[in-house]
C-alpha cells in the first residue's frame, strides 16, 4: 500500500490531542500525512459525540470521506474517537463501507486497526488508555502554542453530559510525564501551553500521591523558554486558595480562568447534579476576583434546560447582566439519551431553547464590549499569530486573557512584527469581542 493518510479532527482541544498522537504513531510508522482526502490510502476521521450538533457533524464527516472510498484512493477508512464509542452497533449497520471503529481507548492502536485487527482485540466498553511524555505525538497547532492534556475521563457525572460514559473515569498523568512533554513542546517552540482536561481541579485525585493541579503548576513554570501556562476548564466548587495562590503570584500563569458555572438557579443546578449553589458560586468568583484582581474569566451556561421556569431564565440572564464574564459560551441544552437528564420531564421545545439562547448572547457582547473597554490606552504584550485576513496591513494575535480559537483576538497596526513573539500593543479600540491596537 501507498501509505498516505488524511485525518479529519472534530470536536474539542481533548480530541485533537488524541488526533495528534495519532498523528505521531503513524509517522513513526512510516506513514506520509497528507493534506488531502482524494490523495490518501488511509482515511481517519475523529469523531465528536457531545450534543446533537457535533453528532451531526461527525456523521456528516463520514459520508463524505466515504465517498473516496469510491471516488479517490482510498481503502481504509477508519471512523475513531467519540461517536463509536458511543454508537459503535448503530455505525456498523449504518456504515459498512468503515473498516474499523476505534473507541476513546483504543486510538494508540491505530495501526493494528489499519493492518486489519478487530476491535474486539483490545478493550473497548471501559477506556483506559493514556497517553505518556513517551508516546510519539506531533503538534498541529502553530509551533508556538500547543494544548497539554493533563488527565483524561471525568468523575463529576453532570446529568446532562455523556463525558464519562465515553470517555471513562479519571485517569490523571503524574506530574514528571507532564513536565517531559511540556518540555518537548517548548523546545519544539511553544511559548504558550494550554492546560485542557475534563475538569483540571479534579487533577491527580486518583494518583493518592497528593499530586494537583497546584503542584503541577508549580513545576511547569520552571520551564525555560516556556511564556504562558492557561488554565481551561477549573470547576468553582473546586477554586482552592493554594490554586489561586499559585496563578495569582506566578508570572508564566496567565491571569485567565475558564471556569464552567452552567446556571445560576439552585434549582437548576440540582437538577444539573452541581456540587454548587449560586451563592457559591457568586462567592467563588468575588474571591477570584479579589485575590487576582485583572483576572479574565470565561464560563458557559446552558438555556433552556428542562424545567427551566422563565424566572430561572431571567436569573440566569441578570447574572450575566452583571458582568462577570470576559467570555462566555452559551449552549441550548442538547437531550443527550443515557444521561440522567434525559429523563426529565418538561423538555422544553428547541425554539424556546435557542430563542433563549440568543437572547443570552446579545446581553453577553454588551457586558463583553464593556469589559473589554477597560484595556483602552493600556500596553499589554500579545502573542502575533498571522497576518489578518481583514488586511494585508493589520496583524492579529492574542493577549493573556484570549484562548485560542474560542475567544476575540487583538488586531495590531503597524510595527515590525513577526509570528510567534509577544509583541507590546498598545491598545486604541474595544468592539463586541476584539480589541484594536497599535505596535
Amino acid at each position: 500500500m501507498d501509505r498516505t493518510i488524511f485525518f479529519q479532527s472534530l470536536g474539542c482541544a481533548k480530541n485533537l490531542v488524541d488526533t495528534e498522537v495519532m498523528l505521531g504513531i503513524s509517522v513513526g510508522d512510516g506513514f506520509k500525512i497528507v493534506a488531502k482526502p482524494e490523495e490518501a490510502r488511509v482515511i481517519v476521521v475523529n469523531t465528536c459525540s457531545f450534543i446533537d450538533a457535533s453528532k451531526r457533524e461527525s456523521i456528516d464527516s463520514i459520508l463524505d470521506m466515504a465517498e473516496y472510498k469510491s471516488s479517490g484512493q482510498c481503502e481504509k477508512l477508519i471512523v475513531t474517537g467519540c461517536l463509536p464509542q458511543r454508537y459503535k452497533a448503530d455505525l456498523k449497520v449504518s456504515f459498512p463501507e468503515v473498516d474499523a471503529f476505534v473507541g476513546t481507548g483504543q486510538y494508540g492502536h491505530l495501526l493494528d486497526f489499519i493492518a486489519g485487527k478487530k476491535e474486539e482485540d483490545f478493550g473497548f466498553k471501559h477506556p483506559k488508555y493514556l497517553h505518556s511524555e513517551n508516546t510519539p505525538r506531533i503538534n498541529s497547532q502553530p509551533f508556538y502554542r500547543a494544548y497539554l492534556k493533563v488527565s483524561e475521563g471525568c468523575i463529576k457525572n453532570c446529568a446532562f453530559c455523556i463525558i464519562p460514559k465515553i470517555r471513562g473515569t479519571l485517569r490523571s498523568r503524574t506530574i514528571p510525564s507532564l513536565v517531559a512533554e511540556a518540555t518537548r513542546l517548548v523546545q519544539e517552540g511553544a511559548l504558550e501551553l494550554n492546560l485542557i482536561a475534563q475538569d483540571l481541579t479534579d487533577y491527580g485525585r486518583d494518583l493518592r500521591d497528593g499530586s494537583d493541579l497546584a503542584g503541577l503548576l508549580r513545576a511547569l513554570v520552571k520551564i525555560e523558554g516556556l511564556r504562558w501556562i492557561r488554565l481551561l476548564y477549573v470547576y468553582p466548587d473546586e477554586l482552592s486558595d493554594d490554586l489561586l495562590e499559585v496563578i495569582a503570584t506566578e508570572e508564566k500563569i496567565c491571569k485567565y480562568i475558564d471556569t464552567p458555572v452552567q446556571h445560576i438557579s439552585n434549582r437548576m443546578l440540582h437538577l444539573m447534579n452541581r456540587k454548587v449553589t449560586g451563592k457559591l458560586i457568586r462567592e467563588r468568583l468575588k474571591r477570584l476576583r479579589e485575590r487576582i484582581p485583572n483576572v479574565f474569566i470565561r464560563s458557559t451556561v446552558i438555556a433552556g434546560y428542562p424545567g427551566e421556569t422563565q424566572e430561572e431564565f431571567n436569573e440566569l440572564k441578570q447574572f450575566i447582566e452583571e458582568g462577570e464574564f470576559d467570555h462566555l459560551g452559551v449552549f441550548a441544552y442538547s437531550h443527550e439519551e443515557n444521561t440522567a437528564s434525559f429523563q426529565l420531564p418538561e423538555q422544553l421545545p428547541d425554539a424556546v431553547k435557542q430563542a433563549r439562547r440568543e437572547e443570552l448572547l446579545a446581553v453577553q457582547q454588551k457586558a463583553s464590549r464593556k469589559r473589554l473597554k477597560r484595556l483602552v490606552g493600556e500596553t499589554i504584550p500579545v502573542l502575533v499569530e498571522e497576518v489578518s485576513e481583514e488586511s494585508e496591513h493589520l496583524w492579529q494575535g492574542r493577549h493573556a486573557g484570549q484562548a485560542p480559537d474560542i475567544d476575540g483576538i487583538v488586531l495590531i497596526r503597524a510595527g515590525e512584527l513577526a509570528r510567534g513573539k509577544i509583541a507590546q500593543v498598545k491598545i486604541e479600540k474595544a468592539m463586541e469581542y476584539d480589541l484594536i491596537g497599535r505596535a
